[in-house]
């Protein structure tokens, strides 16, 4: 499926669902896409994670149909996902800065947020590098941890400064930044720090292993400073690459290739810093009508 045309079709199943118990794997499933590829190229399109977009989209409507009805507000925090109202108070304040009671008694200002629509723009003919690579079955070892899609992009900075940088041992070196769900289903992934498998060394560090598939990969080189730079590369290949290319997304990984920090003089914050991001693709299905 072409990748603008399923967040699109996502956000119009979100909206008709909108009161619904919505997750990601869900939503994912609706619009054929792996969870967490869903997740990822849902936030670098639309500056939102999935679970940001739907918390205030509810309570956007929720803050229209407060000041328009009498409903009770009970009734209101049961039907937009809370289960009490002092939860909903809470989230309703955050977003709107005003009670439900000072909102319904004192006309005190909502705040908007409108649905998403999404819209292509040229931005110019920049060049992306990649390159579409055969790769055989191979081996990993490191140390993993379960991950919810929604924190995940703050959680797994500090996962990588508690297993690499902070460590006093370093029982990996962190080759690899894998992610994976392709074991898992609702609304978290795993993420594992990984080298190339050595066989004594796992068992003496009592690392896991872990094989991934053959697949066709396309994979995307980043050059300068981390994490900033990968960070770029990762918003290009959702918001340029895979909407123009001839390939779509096969299966629910992710892999961050990193050099070696010790190569470069300002290490991984050097400006010539070289990682790469692998993405399992295949070639999109020709319509029939083409």
């Amino acid at each position: 499926m072409d990748w603008i045309k399923a967040v699109e079709d996502a956000i119009e199943y979100i909206e008709e669902n909108i009161t619904e118990d919505l997750t990601i794997a869900g939503i994912a499933s609706r619009v054929n896409l792996s969870a967490f590829y869903f997740q990822k190229g849902f936030a670098m399109l639309c500056g939102y994670t999935v679970g940001e977009y739907i918390r205030m989209r509810r309570l956007s409507l929720a803050g229209s149909e407060l000041l328009s009805t009498d409903v009770k507000v009970i009734d209101l925090a049961v039907k937009y996902g809370y289960d009490s109202s002092d939860s909903f108070t809470k989230a309703f304040t955050r977003f709107h800065g005003s009670t439900p009671t000072d909102v319904r008694k004192n006309r005190a200002s909502l705040k908007s947020f409108a649905r998403l629509h999404i819209k292509l723009s040229l931005e110019g003919g920049s060049v992306m590098e990649y390159r579409i690579e055969e790769k055989a079955a191979f081996k990993v070892m490191g140390i993993s941890r379960v991950f919810s899609y929604e924190s995940a992009n703050a959680d797994i900075p500090k996962y990588w400064d508690e297993v690499y940088v902070g460590a006093a041992r370093k029982l990996v070196m962190g080759m690899y930044g894998i992610c994976f769900d392709a074991e898992m289903s609702g609304n978290q992934f795993r993420y594992m720090i990984a080298d190339d498998l050595q066989e004594e060394a796992a068992a003496e560090r009592n690392l896991e292993e872990y094989e991934i598939p053959a697949h066709t990969w396309a994979v995307f080189p980043c050059r300068g400073a981390m994490p900033l730079a990968l960070q770029e590369v990762n918003r290009r290949i959702f918001s340029e690459w895979l909407p123009a290319s001839r390939y779509e997304l096969s299966e629910g990984y992710n892999i961050e290739y990193y050099s070696n920090a010790a190569d470069y003089k300002e290490g991984t914050s050097d400006l010539e810093y070289y990682a790469e991001v692998w993405i399992p693709v295949k070639e999109k299905e020709q319509d029939c009508d083409s």
